[in-house]
């Protein structure tokens, strides 16, 4: 199968790209190199360092005899996309390309409008370009579980079934998102929906918990194929803020009281339900969620799991939380419908953390313990990082992402 997978660059593109060129599929990947350019922004890197796109392509080939083909460009560019499914013909796209952080969505106004311009007009882009192009074309969209919130009843996967007034109906499932990137995840869902059902595409929403570890089969076979170890306060996910903590001898951050609950997943469960999903494509009109995680945790409960097996004494220390969010709530969701198309999924144990603990120690000289403290709070209108100079002046322009990365990467 044709696979054009956007966002080839980032954390979970980039492996993603190479399971399936491995697995057989014709795989091109698009980028404008836009995540790369927030590291310069907020003055932080990638724990594990990772090679420009050009020589990681390279690499693969060297390495598998596989091609990956680059395309280098901004999906806010409507020619740019139109131009790319024509030429590389896609059959399924699988799209992580927007901007995935919800504390850089909160940072102030340009950040919080920033990335809804470029997720929202990205996506609006690509299923204009689909439904002209190709409607037979499937989409498998990256959302979030983060587009529920925390809600004192059951999750569902994408609707429920509502009786009122005596009447009974299957509705979209209530969303309550906490930031304005997971509110553009949900904008994103709409339009997809909506696309679905008046041009008839076909598209499933990957609604996606947490997702950890950093080392897959094919990014493991050559140092220049690593992804991305993000750790710090804005793009770093919990469980490798408290891994760098406990390798530099720091207390692990917990937020407020550490109820908060998430789903989560390995990242090498990440590529399995990609495929899954490209390989038992939607229906034609049909829009489709599957929840994708395989487990849920506490943030307590991942702390305790990281002191327990990082060596020596690990302190936990609670400190505010900068969030608006709920600490203490009930979480139940459903995760069945990858579940039945064959996903076996790794769960977290000892043995993951002690792997991600190893990734931390091999490259503990990069640890930057000051990227790690909170700089945005949710009830501030502008975060410290604007009175530091970085405000809506170091956000390029729509567009200029990839011009700006496609002239470093010649250079």
């Amino acid at each position: 199968m044709r696979v054009l997978v956007l966002g080839g660059d980032g954390y979970l593109g980039w492996p993603t790209a190479l399971y399936l060129s491995r697995r057989g599929h014709d795989v091109g990947v698009v980028d404008n190199f836009a995540r790369r350019q927030y590291d310069l922004e907020m003055g932080v890197d990638s724990l594990v360092p990772i090679r420009s796109l050009q020589q990681r392509v390279r690499r693969w080939k060297d390495v598998s005899g596989l091609e990956v083909v680059p395309f280098v460009g901004d999906l806010v560019d409507a020619s740019f996309v139109e131009q790319t499914l024509a030429s590389f013909e896609p059959e399924a796209i699988v799209h992580f390309g927007e901007q995935r952080s919800a504390p850089y969505s909160m940072i102030d106004r340009a950040h919080a409008v920033y990335t809804q311009i470029n997720n929202v007009t990205g996506t609006l882009n690509l299923l204009y370009a689909i439904a002209e192009q190709d409607p037979s074309i499937h989409l498998v969209k990256l959302g979030t579980m983060g587009e529920y919130g925390t809600p004192n009843i059951d999750i569902e996967e994408g609707f429920i079934e509502i009786t009122y007034k005596g009447r009974t109906d299957v509705l979209p499932y209530p969303k309550q998102p906490g930031s304005f990137y997971h509110l553009s995840k949900v904008h994103d869902s709409h339009n997809i929906m909506f696309a679905c059902r008046i041009w008839g595409i076909r598209a499933t929403d990957l609604n996606q918990g947490i997702v950890y570890g950093q080392q897959t089969e094919e990014t493991s076979l050559h140092p220049d194929l690593a992804t991305r170890f993000d750790y710090d306060g804005v793009f770093g996910t919990v469980l490798n803020r408290f891994c760098v903590q406990a390798v530099a001898g720091h207390p692990l951050t917990v937020y407020g009281s550490g109820g908060q609950t998430r789903g989560m997943l390995d990242i090498r469960d990440t590529l399995a339900c990609v495929e899954l999903a490209v390989t038992n494509p939607a229906d034609k009109g049909e829009y489709r969620v599957f929840n994708q995680f395989t487990e849920s945790f506490s943030i307590n409960q991942l702390a305790e799991m990281v002191a327990s097996v990082a060596p020596g004494n690990v302190e936990v220390d609670h400190i505010e939380d900068p969030r608006v969010e709920k600490e203490e709530h009930y979480y139940r969701a459903a995760h069945t419908k990858l579940l039945d198309l064959g996903l076996v999924p790794h769960l977290l144990s000892d043995a993951t953390i002690r792997s991600l603990l190893e990734v931390v120690e091999r490259n503990r000289g990069r640890i930057d313990l000051e990227a790690i403290r909170p700089t945005v709070e949710w009830r501030r209108t502008a975060s410290k990082l604007a009175t530091a100079g970085l405000g809506a002046s170091a956000l390029p322009e729509p567009g200029e992402q990839a011009e700006n990365a496609a002239r470093a990467e010649r250079a």
